[in-house]
């Protein structure tokens, strides 16, 4: 009888099962694969296919539980329906997310540091050659400025602000556990355009002590640290996509037209009594057209710029594998032409990422990247051959004669450098091989052992050929020039990593190890003149070789480090870290240094009287610690000789005092924040404070004459940053047809120069007004504050006192004082994503306020008529009768009227700009089945969209690219604008396809 009732049970036990299908779905209604589904209180579970589909058996009544890594979990309770789908949505709180710090992992809950992270999703599809310019505006503490727009060049990325004078004040950026190669490469190429943006899955970026002193000597000016994608277990998926994009200038200058043009020059010339000379000038420069009667008004602005600029991207990347091993594979194709004539790139990349687990003990893997870059650049922004200094030729001259040729000299005002469009060529091509491979042993339970090696080899060629026409070569029947340099930079690590959790309360986790890195610098150049023809442009032509020369420098690092982390209870942390550097840089008294750094952390949520309805998470964090700058020459300390010769004998002569004693800069750092997460984590976020004080910066000192030397590298003077940085995250809408998410970051930084040491103040340059003084800011504007126009006659006048009470006509006699500074009072970014069913949008706004920036250009064509270029449109207010009230001086050809350096020539260089705007639209299910691919998205992107801006020059996002000649006029000459051109503004198209 038993025996019969357990047969009925278990019948009818079997009879309420039944087989549930259904598909999990993303936001935006694309196919999860990989999410897990489970039957509550069971040991059923499955995970869903490429399609996001899945297959369980339950019973009527039991519950579902759908979870994703990064998406809210989901529970559905079977009914009637054999079918279940569900939509889930993305997790409100990155608490869980994993964080990459020095040599390992921790999670962000835990985190007693200060790191900013983004993700490879954040800027998927935004049209840059270099990844930088993608970070722009995306986290606190963060400021990222190009210094102009030519393709490929210079990207200033500065945190926490500036910490040295003479050093560098770039961060370290490390990709892979590899330091980069960031300097040392031709013209004004940045070696970070060559890192393929597409291949990254996140950016790091260490802020605070705590966090980068695990890195020491390097660590002051914070560490970018770049890990690329990996391949995962699973069906091989292949993701295609394509962009097509347009660009132009952001913003334009306004310039006289012809008849504004002789007007004003009639009259600059007859106020000095010169009349006949200016009509004598512009019968020269109107070539074969007459300007009395306006025949030619030349819109040299607009031969400046590119009329098909754009790019063309295509990506190719494939990931997949078993569980021994895994791949990524990613390729592109980058073809950017600049919105200045003669200015292009074209990318070609490619990267294969292997892991391979050999067995329960032993996992290997190796990351290969190969890009090869073709630049055609151009010159400095001072050069006559940069496209935007044709504004300077007279809007009269026609641009090419009867003939057709191009005018130039003595017809054109100053060089017409169209002609360098046709008979000059300047390119860079550069090779790329970033690679590493690594071994790591699991010794035990809580032991693993883990090695690196990674190389990163960089070789550039430059040729140049300027032909009999050009400005460079007329004189010699053309002349040419080709360099060559080699860049090859390995590094090793080695370390150890300890985890162990004691009675289900204390956390450990501690590393040890060392790294030892070696760079070499290889670069060889000659130059030649007299070309038998234009046609022929490589050195092997020129009948006379006229110069060259070779060099070879190097440095290292021999490095150990640990840090430990300790948990109690999930709710106390500390950590404390250390690094012991020497480097080859610095004197033998001073090779080595340490720099250790200490912080806590408090999760007071995780307390057992924490009970609050709407805050579910308090964090409370401080840190203490002290990181190097190392960034100076590799050979400053040395005492060295050059080669020299007398009387036809080779020899040797002193060339640079020694310095056994030069050291590090050392920056002490102290942190304080608070992280925070109301209802459920909707709505997150973290307060941060810092002080940043540095010690024994590195600084040119000039020495007596007596001792046949000019300078001396010492460690001298003092310089502080200290700042607030906010950072909020909202959920604000999620419904499953429905996301509205949010983020806003802002961050304040005030630089102050201590001490100097050797004196107060700092002014090295008399065009331009950046100074060092003890009390401001590095680069503050200082020199002669403008008054305006005399009313009475028109003379231009500044203050004569610092008080500015007094005024001069006389530059020379004018007060100096601070006028200004180029470093912002703020930054922030405010981005906001939607997604509504398939449609998806975002948008980033990007401000800068605070700043002032200085238009070198100004005493040229913003002269009043002072010579013959022409002027920007604001000289029309010029005075001309007495009363007038009015900041343009009268019109006076060749007298200088108010055309010297002061704050005349600048202006407020705040903005606020719509950085990135996206839509885009992801086909649905029932269409992807048809198409045989697992996803399809279509896009629309726009960079630079909008800006709002006070500034009277191009673009208020600029800094004039020649005169970074080192490092301390890079730090020196901040917001200055010397015919820079503005940054693009592009609107693309993309598809992208999954398989």
């Amino acid at each position: 009888m038993l025996a019969i009732l357990l047969v009925f049970m278990g019948y009818v036990g079997h009879a309420q099962q039944k087989t549930i299908t259904g598909t999990v779905y993303d936001a935006e209604n694309q196919p999860l694969s990989g999410a897990s589904v489970a039957v509550r209180g069971t040991n059923v579970n499955t995970l869903t296919n490429e399609a996001g589909q899945y297959s369980i058996v339950a019973a009527t009544g039991q519950v579902l539980v759908f979870s994703y890594v990064g998406f809210q979990s989901e529970e559905r309770t079977v009914d009637q329906s054999n079918t279940v789908n569900v939509t889930m949505a993305a997790a409100f709180s990155d608490l869980d997310e994993v964080v990459v710090v020095g040599y390992g992992t921790t999670s962000r809950a835990y985190l007693t540091g200060n790191v900013a992270s983004v993700k490879s999703e954040d800027i998927a599809n935004v049209p840059v050659p270099n990844f930088t310019q993608a970070l722009q505006g995306r986290m606190s503490g963060v400021f990222v400025e190009s210094s102009s727009g030519k393709v490929g060049e210079g990207v200033k990325v500065r945190i926490r602000g500036t910490t040295s004078v003479s050093g560098g004040n770039s961060p370290l950026y490390v990709i892979d556990g590899i330091p980069m190669t960031t300097s040392g490469t031709l013209g004004y190429s940045n070696p970070l355009t060559d890192i393929n943006p597409n291949d990254i899955e996140t950016f790091e970026v260490l802020k605070d002590a705590s966090a980068a002193a695990i890195y020491g000597a390097r660590g002051a000016n914070g560490v970018v640290l770049i890990t690329t994608k990996s391949g995962a277990a699973g069906r091989t998926k292949i993701n295609a996509s394509f962009q097509r994009g347009y660009s132009d200038p952001t913003r334009l200058k306004e310039w006289l037209n012809a008849e504004e043009y002789v007007e004003l020059f009639l009259e600059a010339g007859e106020n000095v009594d010169d009349r006949e000379f200016v009509e004598n000038r512009l019968n020269q420069y109107s070539g074969h057209s007459d300007w009395r009667t306006g025949e030619t008004d030349t819109d040299w602005q607009d031969q400046a710029f590119n009329s098909d600029a754009g790019m063309h991207i295509v990506n190719l990347s494939a990931t997949g594998g078993n569980e021994k091993t895994q791949f990524y594979f990613g390729g592109t194709l980058d073809k950017t032409k600049g919105i200045l004539i003669r200015n292009d790139l074209e990318k070609i990349s490619g990267r294969l990422n292997l892991t391979h687990h050999a067995s329960d003990y032993f996992t290997l893997g190796a990351n290969f990247a190969l890009t090869r870059i073709e630049t055609n650049r151009l010159p400095g922004d001072n050069a006559f051959s940069n496209p935007i200094q044709l504004v300077a030729l007279a809007p009269i001259t026609p641009v090419r004669d009867l003939n057709g040729e191009l005018y130039d000299r003595p017809t054109t005002t100053y060089y017409n450098n169209l002609v360098d469009s046709e008979n000059a060529q300047w390119g860079i091509t550069s090779f790329r091989n970033i690679s590493n491979a690594f071994g790591e042993l699991k010794l035990s339970k809580n032991f693993k052992l883990r090695s690196e090696f990674g190389i990163d080899l960089l070789t550039q060629n430059q040729e140049q050929f300027f032909g009999s026409r050009t400005q460079s070569g007329e004189s010699t029947d053309g002349y040419a020039a080709s360099a060559w340099t080699r860049i090859f930079n390995y590094t090793t690590n080695n370390y150890l990593t300890y985890n162990t959790v004691v009675n289900d309360v204390h956390y450990i986790e501690a590393v040890g190890g060392m790294s030892f890195q070696k760079s070499a610098i290889n670069y060889t150049n000659v130059t030649g003149e007299q070309f038998p023809t234009d046609d022929l442009r490589t050195i092997a032509s020129a009948a006379d070789i006229t110069g060259g020369s070779s060099t070879l420098n190097d440095f290292s690092f021999l490095s150990y480090f640990a840090r430990a982390n300790y948990r109690f209870a999930d709710k106390y942390l500390f950590t404390l870290s250390g690094r012991f550097d020497g480097s080859s840089r610095f004197g033998q008294n001073n090779k080595y240094g340490f720099f250790p750094a200490a912080s806590a952390g408090w999760i007071v949520s995780g307390e057992d009287f924490f009970e609050n309805n709407v805050m579910n998470f308090l964090k409370l964090k401080a840190s203490y610690g002290l990181t190097g700058n190392a960034e100076i020459g590799n050979y400053d300390s040395f005492g060295l000789y050059g080669a020299t010769s007398y009387g036809q004998e080779a020899g040797l002569s002193p060339s640079q005092i020694p310095n056994p004693d030069l050291e590090w800069e050392k920056t002490a750092q102290f942190d304080a924040g608070i992280e925070f997460g109301f209802f459920n984590n909707r709505l997150s976020g973290e307060v941060d404070y810092y002080h940043k004080a540095t010690t024994d910066l590195l600084l040119n000192v000039p020495v007596p004459s007596t001792s046949g030397y000019l300078e001396q590298t010492q460690n001298i003077g003092e310089m502080s940053n200290k700042g607030v940085e906010v950072t909020l995250n909202g959920a604000i809408v999620q419904t499953d047809g429905f996301q509205w998410n949010s983020s806003i970051n802002f961050a304040r930084n005030v630089n102050r120069v201590e001490a100097l040491g050797g004196g107060d103040i700092l002014t090295p340059n008399s065009r331009f007004l950046n100074s060092v003084i003890v009390g401001q800011p590095i680069g503050v504007f200082y020199g002669a504050a403008y008054v305006g126009a005399d009313p009475a006659n028109g003379d231009a006048l500044w203050y004569a006192d610092e008080a500015r009470t007094t005024t001069t006509n006389d530059h020379n006699a004018a007060a100096r004082v601070v006028l200004g500074n180029p470093n912002p009072d703020w930054i922030a970014g405010f981005n906001n994503s939607f997604a509504y069913k398939g449609i998806d949008l975002s948008f980033l706004f990007q401000s800068v306020y605070g700043n002032q920036i200085y238009e070198g250009g100004g005493g040229y064509y913003a002269a009043a008529g002072d010579w013959f270029d022409n002027q920007s449109r604001d000289q029309l207010r010029r005075w001309q009768n007495p009363n007038d009230i009015t900041d343009v001086p009268q019109a006076r050809l060749g007298e200088g009227n108010g055309t010297q350096a002061s704050s005349r020539y600048m202006s407020d260089g705040s903005y606020l700009r719509l950085k990135t705007l996206t839509i885009g639209y992801n086909f649905p299910t029932a269409w992807l089945q048809r198409l045989k691919v697992s996803s399809a998205r279509v896009f629309l992107v726009g960079q630079n969209l909008l800006t709002f801006t006070d500034y009277k020059g191009w673009d208020p996002e600029v800094n004039t690219d020649y005169l970074g000649a080192d490092n301390q006029s890079t730090n020196l000459y901040q917001g200055n604008d010397f015919y820079s051109a503005p940054q693009a503004r592009t609107f693309s198209f993309g598809v992208n396809i999954g398989f």
